[in-house]
């Protein structure tokens, strides 16, 4: 033990209360700790959103445990020891002390221990090897964990490199652990053991590239750790595409969102934006995103009256419109009061729908086919350039039908 003790709701929380008391039943007072994310959290004032817990239990003892108990138990990961349990609507993800029999940097075969120090030592951080009793007693096995966590130091549990080599990934996680819970410079040995072994980074799926980066990207500051990815090569290696510009920077530090931050990121060119969403196995909503911003940009002006403004919103809609805004705002941070006029229009304004349709043009003699389309578009052109009007559309198709073609 550190001497250190949590106070937190959730430790004496019933749900809680509930899922170690059925862990203990079956393997005695010390067979079950938090760990993780919870434990690091709770020390150093951040919110717990999660709470998972390691076992001497084997994945099976641990099923029937937590059935024994009433509550329900859905074995999410039985092959490497993890049942989730739910105890009043709530999950708690409980997985068996584990070692490393081998790697190939993407995936481990494990075996269950019962030992403590074992399971601390494959993991990826110093503070995120932490463990906390039921009673909230905090236990350090590599001793620098509570020290990293109050520091704000991410630190790899023993070597850098040995750590990477178990699983690429954690080059990524390392600066996203950096973004979250670090201050200062980087943890120089694992800067180095990154930047030697980002080529390893291949080896990975793009799901989980992509998910590591939009939670980067979603941290109260990305910036540091973006640069110190970029000038350890591993940003390149991810997304070639991006640079860190100066509307980067200040639109980093201005919208939360990590969705306009990736933006930023990368140029306003959809078909460059829709192929690093494809390469990334980005979600759907969020390449369209990315390509209707890119799309409607040229259009969007910080200049643009509010008149002007409403045309735009009409041929490219609210989220692009607001989005490429966004990044107008970027390229020009001095611009509040412009920037800000706009988005509360793109925010307020309800596209209305075009008043008119074929059977509109047919019954006043419109000829049918093609030239239907025709006059459609050009009746539309025509009512979008006076800022939809609410009146008028009858005179206005007369007009068009009457007119010769050209």
């Amino acid at each position: 033990m550190t001497g250190v003790r949590l106070d937190q709701p959730w430790l004496a929380a019933p749900a809680t209360r509930a899922v170690m008391t059925a862990l203990e039943a079956a393997g005695g007072p010390d067979c079950a700790r938090f760990v993780g994310g919870c434990v690091r959290n709770a020390l150093i004032g951040a919110p717990v959103a999660d709470i998972d817990i390691a076992t001497t239990l084997r994945p099976e003892q641990t099923e029937a445990a937590v059935r024994a108990a009433g509550l329900k138990a859905v074995p999410t990961g039985i092959a490497h020891g993890t049942v989730t349990a739910v105890a009043s609507g709530q999950p708690f993800e409980i997985t068996t002390l584990r070692r490393d029999v081998s790697t190939d940097g993407r995936n481990a075969t494990v075996a269950f221990t019962d030992d403590w120090a074992e399971d601390a030592a494959r993991r990826d951080f110093r503070l995120n090897a932490l463990y906390a009793d039921a009673q909230g007693e905090v236990f350090d096995p590599t001793g620098h964990g509570v020290d990293d966590a109050r520091s704000s130091r991410v630190v790899f549990v023993g070597d850098p490199a040995t750590r990477i080599r178990e699983d690429y990934l954690r080059i990524l996680r390392f600066f996203r652990f950096h973004a979250w819970y670090g201050r200062g410079e980087p943890d120089a040995a694992g800067l180095a053991a990154c930047r030697d072994l980002a080529g390893g980074m291949t080896r990975l799926s793009a799901e989980r590239v992509s998910s590591e980066l939009m939670k980067l990207l979603a941290a109260p500051d990305p910036r540091p750790a973006l640069a110190a990815m970029a000038g350890a090569g591993v940003l390149a290696q991810v997304l070639p595409e991006a640079t860190l510009t100066p509307p980067f920077e200040a639109g980093a530090a201005q919208f939360e969102d990590a969705v306009v931050r990736l933006m930023l990121l990368l140029p306003p060119d959809e078909a460059v934006v829709r192929g690093a969403a494809a390469r990334l196995r980005l979600p759907n909503a969020v390449r369209d995103r990315l390509a209707f911003a890119a799309v409607a940009l040229p259009a969007v002006d910080l200049s643009m009256s509010e008149r002007e403004a409403r045309a735009v919103l009409y041929r490219h809609g609210a989220p692009a419109v607001a989005d490429a805004l966004r990044r107008r705002w970027a390229e020009a941070p001095d611009r509040d009061d412009d920037a800000r006029r706009l988005l509360a229009l793109t925010a307020s304004w309800t596209r209305p729908k075009l008043p008119v349709g074929g059977r509109d043009l047919a019954r006043l003699g419109g000829p049918p086919g093609p030239e239907t389309g025709r006059l459609l578009k050009a009746f539309e052109d025509a009512w979008i350039a006076d800022d939809f009007p609410s009146e008028g559309h009858e005179a206005r198709l007369r007009t068009l039908v009457s007119r010769p073609r050209g």
